[in-house]
């Protein structure tokens, strides 16, 4: 690689790394970072996006300009966005500053600005380069290009197991397969979730908080999904002062008398059928980049089988619960075959103490 090759990554390879600066905290808008160079190729400023309604990256790194950009270039890791939102198109204060060229790594999944932005900069004489550290940029903003390609939002699923592969005893009960230094980590682990989604069953047997333990402000949204209405009144999701709740449930099998039971501080949605797309289209639309499914068997095999999970977090403890008749993680796929078993790539493997941590994909 050149030497000249070797700067302009490194100077996008900053602009990741501050567009990674918001990454639990832009949704539904996507992480961005922009850096600018005069033309000595000193830099001269630097910017992300930290909020949606805040400055842009580009908008920051010109608010901190510490001289003139006129001929000089900028690197942002996403294209600049050309339409009026919150605030005014970056397009146009990258044209107006005299940047002569400007290096993109990846086109803007959003079809307002998909490739408009960049036509827009070409129109105007600046040099466009695009592709740099592709790779890189589209890992960082993975849940955003999904939630805008497929409208529903990039979702994760999580769950603990003995080292046999049981959830729980066939009671019902689980507290604790895992060890403490686990379940914090599962706690710091939603800090990168706009909602948390669980089923009424894992309500009625656990009585979940599903918060952060306040080291995320505002909480992510908790979410349940129900086919029933048959909750409890009293419950932990129920405290509308620690986070917000939405309970959605299937107007098709619902006792709708149930929703008495329900504390008005508690948003309500129905749905027409059980489907977990249909949630996942729900929390898209309310801005929910990524998703964090801690569900039991039946709707995790459900959330799978509707292209609703994208990624896998396993906790597995060295315990033996046994039992043929003990929870498993999943409800039967009615595989005949092997090959038409799931696969899961890119897998991450630590040890958390004594406990084993898997975070895998979904192969596509």
């Amino acid at each position: 690689m050149s030497e000249k090759n070797v700067s302009h990554t490194k100077w996008m390879k900053r602009a990741i790394f501050l567009a990674s600066l918001g990454k639990n905290t832009t949704s539904p808008n996507p992480c961005v970072g922009a850096v600018i160079l005069d033309k000595n190729g000193n830099l001269i400023a630097e910017g992300f996006h930290f909020k949606a309604g805040m400055p842009h990256a580009e908008a920051m790194a010109f608010g901190n300009l510490k001289k003139d950009a006129s001929g000089g270039s900028m690197y942002v890791n996403l294209e600049p966005c050309c339409h009026h939102g919150q605030t005014p198109p970056c397009v146009d204060k990258v044209i107006s500053s005299g940047i002569k060229d400007i290096y993109i790594s990846i086109k803007d999944p959003d079809k307002r600005v998909s490739g408009r932005g960049i036509r827009l900069l070409k129109e105007a004489g600046i040099e466009v380069h695009l592709g740099l550290c592709k790779k890189e940029s589209l890992e960082l903003n993975k849940s955003f290009i999904h939630k805008n390609i497929t409208k529903k939002a990039f979702g994760v699923l999580k769950w603990a197991m003995s080292i046999d592969g049981r959830i729980g005893l066939k009671n019902g009960k689980s507290k604790w397969i895992t060890n403490e230094k686990s379940r914090l980590l599962v706690h710091s682990f939603r800090e990168e979730f706009d909602a948390i989604i669980i089923g009424g069953n894992t309500l009625r047997q656990d009585n979940p908080f599903l918060t952060t333990r306040g080291s995320k402000i505002p909480e992510p949204l908790r979410v349940v999904f129900t086919k029933s209405l048959d909750l409890p009144s009293k419950a932990n999701l129920w405290d509308c002062d620690k986070a917000k709740t939405i309970v959605i449930y299937d107007s098709s099998t619902a006792d709708e008398s149930y929703l008495a039971r329900i504390p008005k501080c508690v948003e309500v949605e129905k749905v027409s059928s059980d489907n977990p797309e249909l949630i996942s289209k729900i929390l898209a639309k309310r801005g929910c980049n990524k998703v964090l499914w801690e569900c039991g068997p039946r709707l995790a095999t459900a959330a799978i089988q509707s292209n609703c999970i994208q990624e896998t977090i396993t906790f597995i403890a060295p315990k033996i619960l046994g039992g043929e008749n003990s929870m498993n993680p999943f409800g039967d796929f009615e595989f005949e075959e092997m090959n038409e078993i799931i696969k899961l790539s890119d897998s991450q493997v630590s040890l958390i103490g004594s406990d084993i941590c898997v975070k895998s994909s979904f192969e596509n």
